[in-house]
């Protein structure tokens, strides 16, 4: 009759088989640490692996405490310990109760050549990174059709930029071949016309499964991409190759999205301030060259032919009146004088002497002053008129005196 036990019942009785094997209580084991993992309990998670297979390790706290190095990937070691059965999840498993170095693993090795080798050429310069596309066209991503990281990418994008188009090249990520196809996958999107920037990565792993990414076609293949690579493998604390050569290296796919797609909404906002001040600026050169334009119109109108005419006829106008008022009181001065000596002519003329009762004696044109001058006929000049008169006598001496005598 078949022995029938449940699932707990079988790995309870395979646990206690392997406990009780004296082989298997205390042995060392030599082999590659990958895809080691420290938890916040303190407890180490680890793969040991060779070059054909690989057991699942954990090394507690208390046993880790002890150690005086820091175990890292690629790390050879030995492990002192016991084989034991995880019965919930039916593995068996390496406890490890101390650890000891071994060496540095192969594909350790051959990562650090290939890296230097890399850098000497120039791959891995900071002054060869280009800047991402601020709003591109679609973006390429190069990764498993299957995996987490397109539905992530695709997710982050919907919600920051939903009219976004994203083309995804299917890869195979992980294996033999795949370094060859990440590369062809690489160069077939960056030839599609409207692709600006291009996403290569794939989801967490140990450094056997990230180790196409790690390829010397893959990094080349990044470094002479024409379009912007943001490289998004493995998860923040893996580094491979291609995150060096990549232009952006992202911690995971949704970073990765995120940096290549832009927030629709603050987009427009910053477009809308943009604009804003595009405006502010438009209004206020404006009205800067309307207030230039006034001023040269003004000036030029100030220098117009009819305005200089105006002006000049405005000064010859004033120029005239100040003329003429120059001459008016000119004019008036010379009446005034003019009167002023015509009264004293006319005081000491002999029209006054007339009127007073004297009298002008003339010979033709000239005056008689003189007895001796007096002609026989002499003209009298009268103040009502004139006299022809004829001398009889002359007399010289006083003209008041009462004798005179004659000439």
């Amino acid at each position: 009759m078949a022995w029938t036990l449940s699932v707990s019942e079988l790995n309870d009785y395979v646990r206690r088989a392997i406990a009780s094997d004296p082989s298997l209580r205390f042995l060392s084991i030599r082999g590659e640490i990958s895809d080691f993992k420290k938890y916040s309990s303190g407890h180490w998670y680890f793969t040991l692996k060779d070059e054909t297979s690989m057991i699942q390790c954990v090394c507690f706290r208390q046993y880790n405490m002890r150690l005086d190095f820091r175990p890292e990937n690629g790390m050879k070691v030995v492990l002192t310990g016991a084989v034991g059965l995880y019965a919930e999840r039916g593995q068996y498993q390496f406890y490890a109760e101390s650890m000891t170095r071994d060496g540095v693993g192969e594909l350790y090795l051959k990562l650090e050549a290939l890296k230097n080798k890399l850098m000497k050429e120039g791959l891995f310069d900071v002054a060869k990174k280009r800047p991402l596309p601020l709003l591109p066209r679609a973006i390429g991503v190069v990764t498993s059709r299957s995996g987490a990281v397109i539905h992530d990418i695709a997710t982050v994008t919907r919600r920051r930029f939903p009219a976004m188009q994203i083309i995804l090249r299917p890869a195979q990520v992980q294996g033999e071949g795949a370094a060859e196809d990440i590369a062809q996958g690489i160069a077939e999107i960056s030839a599609l016309p409207n692709v600006d920037v291009i996403i290569v990565g794939r989801g967490g792993g140990s450094l056997e499964d990230l180790w196409a990414f790690n390829e010397e076609i893959v990094v080349r293949a990044i470094a002479a991409c024409p379009v912007p690579v943001v490289s998004a493998v493995g998860h923040e604390v893996d580094v491979t190759l291609s995150d060096l050569a990549a232009d952006v290296r992202a911690a995971t796919p949704s970073v990765a999205a995120e940096v290549c797609v832009p927030e629709r909404e603050a987009l427009l906002a910053t477009i809308q301030k943009m604009r804003d001040a595009m405006t502010r600026a438009a209004k206020n050169g404006l009205l800067a060259r309307q207030s230039r334009l006034a001023l040269c119109e003004k000036r030029l109108a100030a220098r117009h032919p009819a305005a200089l005419m105006r002006d000049a006829q405005a000064k010859a106008d004033l120029l005239g009146h100040r003329l003429q008022a120059l001459m008016e009181r000119q004019f008036t001065i010379l009446k005034n004088k003019t009167n002023q000596l015509t009264e004293q002519l006319n005081a000491l003329g002999p029209r006054q002497a007339l009127n007073r009762g004297y009298a002008i004696l003339l010979n033709g044109r000239e005056a008689v002053t003189s007895v001796e001058q007096a002609p026989e006929n002499m003209t009298v000049l009268l103040q009502d008129g004139r006299l022809d008169v004829r001398v009889l006598e002359k007399r010289k001496g006083d003209p008041f005196g009462e004798e005179a005598s004659l000439v």
